[in-house]
């Protein structure tokens, strides 16, 4: 075909293409590029097409034959970067996309190809989110780019960033259900605003009934607003709706430590399914050496590597770990970062945030790390990656500290605890795990650099005896608001002061108190505190209080050790699980088993005891702080040769020279 022919045949095809008559174009295009195989045009042009088609992997083809006749074409390059993005080849993808668009700037389908690119590669966030930036700049009118751009500003910037562009969204398209349920969970956990993010969430189920995703968001808003079996009921309705749900099926688990109802065995099951569902170990072998006592590498993965109270029973640990025998790569899975993240930072060989990677290039950042033992502080947690750490990714795996319970997880081959939160033999089933009970007890706790002194008992001054309780209000079952109504019956004049974020919400606080009036606990005996700004105002407040009382069947941690610093004793009842048995240890650690119940009516009796002896209670919270500084759980050192030790245990038994113990001898010692 002669240069003229070829031209008309090529402007014929391209007015049949503009016209919409792709089938005849694309035919006037191969018999361009089957006589002329030389000419750029027709290989370009026909590419195009393909693409536009959704003849996608033809069109790479087309397109690549083009781009090597004519390497320079920016439309050419645009194309197919468009069109390997559109294949999941985004490594070949991101080349002629950024060159074609510093040339074709005004492309906006282009940006948004180039963003899925950079966040599939696990990019810098800044480059994507100037991605989408620049294609709303260009089309601002599309709904889905505004909530794109507002999904990667809550793992960059936070929740409160993203809240503008979810209203957008959802203000250009009312019927966009990822839309409603982000604007929803920014409200709730931005800005604590209950009534206007149910609201949201509601409106994401009516739109689409059958969205799993909306409905476990609404369930984490019933959680929220303490309505534990609301939130399970959208939980299970979620699961329904989307069986393989791993982060519904993960969320359901973390319920399943709150609800009074169920059994032990009912809670393991739930852990278990979660188990049998993610990826099964990978088969990749590891070339470590197996020599029994050399130094470790040990990672660690977390979401709360910053001030956060898994970091203050963490911390001390990390601080006093053998470097001769460890080496430790942490491995942070949060946007936030702050001096307790950077003091992390400076013990560790190594530092890397995950939150923006997917599992498969965080995969391939640890599996480049060769760690020997890889350690979980999150469990089902809010943040965790426990479907990543399924994959084995080192060849051994321990669970610690920030989750009360089993991961279920075949891959995990280790729970570190306690006798007293995990006594030996009957708690042994109810996990999928070993249990480690590595040191007598599990915790090593750091007390606020700003604390403030020990303020006098309120009893002290003659007034009314002051109960309280601080934990998250999620752990306060209707059971337990029964048995606090019982004891300001019994202790005369007597107060109540409970304290929890969502108090200052209007819609949550009548909703509590509607509870606490059916408890049998009358308003006026009951103050509601809201957040404070800060860790040392809040632990200011346990001024305001005499005696603290611990939830049940979900024990409070920091809670527990925040009052005992502050001079509080503690109340707590002894469970069957290790959720309703954390009290046992921490109490115990500190010299005070007598503190702890073994039932609601040996609960009142204890709380009634403190109350009735003004003097006694005046002693303890003098001497409490030194009690707890001398005590075990402030054994900082002492707790991190015993982690180490348990470590380089559970490793031995990796290269089969030795077995894990099962439990310390000296697990209920005190130290002299």
């Amino acid at each position: 075909m002669n240069h003229r022919k070829l031209q008309r045949t090529l402007d014929t095809a391209l007015a049949l293409h503009q016209r919409g008559e792709l089938a005849e174009a694309a035919k006037l295009y191969e018999l361009a590029c089957r006589t002329a195989p030389k000419v750029f045009d027709g290989w370009h042009l026909a590419g195009a097409l393909a693409f536009q088609q959704g003849r996608t992997a033809e069109a790479v083809e087309l397109l690549s034959t083009a781009r090597r006749l004519d390497p320079a074409s920016a439309p050419c390059k645009l194309f197919l970067g468009m069109a390997l993005a559109d294949l999941g080849r985004f490594e070949e993808a991101e080349k002629p996309l950024r060159s074609a668009l510093e040339k074709l700037p005004a492309h906006p389908e282009a940006w948004l190809n180039l963003f899925r690119t950079l966040r599939a590669l696990g990019r810098p966030a800044g480059d994507a989110i100037n991605c989408l930036r620049r294609a709303i700049e260009l089309e601002p009118n599309r709904a889905t780019t505004h909530e794109q751009l507002g999904e990667l500003l809550v793992a960059t910037d936070g929740l409160a960033a993203a809240e503008p562009y979810f209203r957008r969204a959802v203000a250009l398209q009312p019927d966009l259900v990822c839309g409603w349920i982000n604007l929803g969970l920014a409200l709730l956990e931005a800005t604590g605003r209950f009534g206007e993010a149910l609201a949201c969430l509601d409106r994401a189920v009516q739109v689409d009934p059958m969205s799993a995703e909306a409905r476990a968001a609404r369930a984490l808003a019933m959680l929220c607003g303490y309505r534990q079996e609301e939130a399970a009921a959208d939980y299970d309705t979620a699961l329904l709706l989307e069986p393989a749900n791993l982060r519904v099926h993960s969320a359901r688990a973390m319920l399943a430590n709150y609800r009074a109802g169920l059994s032990r065995e009912a809670v393991l099951a739930i852990h278990a399914d979660f188990g049998r569902r993610v990826s099964a170990p990978s088969a990749v072998p590891f070339s470590r050496s197996r020599d029994p006592e050399r130094r470790l590498r040990i990672g660690v993965v977390s979401p709360d590597l910053r001030s956060h109270p898994v970091a203050r029973f963490f911390e001390p640990l990390l601080r006093h770990l053998d470097r001769g025998a460890f080496e430790v790569f942490l491995y942070h899975n949060d946007r936030r970062t702050d001096a307790t993240s950077e003091r992390m930072r400076q013990q560790a060989h190594r530092w890397a945030n995950l939150c923006e990677l997917p599992d498969d290039a965080a995969e391939k950042l640890i599996r480049a790390d060769e760690p020997d033992v890889l350690i979980d502080l999150a469990g089902h947690s809010s943040g965790n990656r426990l479907p990543l750490l399924a994959r084995r990714l080192a060849p051994v795996q321990v669970t610690y500290l920030g989750y009360p319970n089993t991961t279920g997880l075949a891959a995990m081959d280790y729970r570190f605890t306690d006798a007293h939160a995990d006594p030996l033999g009957d708690a042994d089933r109810l996990a999928t795990e070993t249990l480690v009970r590595f040191a007598p007890t599990a915790w090593a706790y750091e007390a606020p650099v700003d604390a403030p002194a020990v303020a006098p008992a309120p009893a002290a001054a003659g007034g009314p005896v002051t109960f309280g309780s601080f934990n998250n209000f999620t752990k306060v079952t209707d059971e337990m608001l029964q048995l606090w109504a019982r004891l300001l019956a019994r202790v005369a004049n007597s107060r109540l002061v409970l304290k929890s974020r969502l108090f200052e919400e209007k819609e949550v606080a009548a909703v509590l108190r509607a509870r606490l009036r059916t408890a049998g606990l009358p308003d006026d005996r009951v103050e509601l505190l809201r957040p404070m700004p800060s860790v040392g105002a809040h632990l200011e407040a346990y001024a305001r209080v005499d005696i603290a009382l611990d939830t049940f069947p979900y024990h409070g941690t920091t809670t527990t050790c925040e009052a005992m610093w502050m001079g509080v004793p503690v109340v707590s009842m002894a469970g069957d699980r290790h959720a309703a048995r954390v009290g046992c240890s921490l109490l115990t650690s500190v010299g005070h088993p007598e503190w702890i119940a073994e039932n609601p009516e040996d609960y009142l009796r204890i709380a009634a005891g403190l109350a009735a002896d003004r003097t006694k209670l005046a002693a303890i919270r003098a001497g409490l702080r030194d009690e707890m500084r001398a005590s075990l759980l402030l054994d900082h050192a002492g707790q991190a040769a015993r982690f180490g030790e348990a470590l380089r245990a559970c490793w031995r038994q990796w290269c089969g020279a030795g077995a894990v113990p099962v439990v310390r001898e000296e697990a209920c010692a005190l130290p002299a």
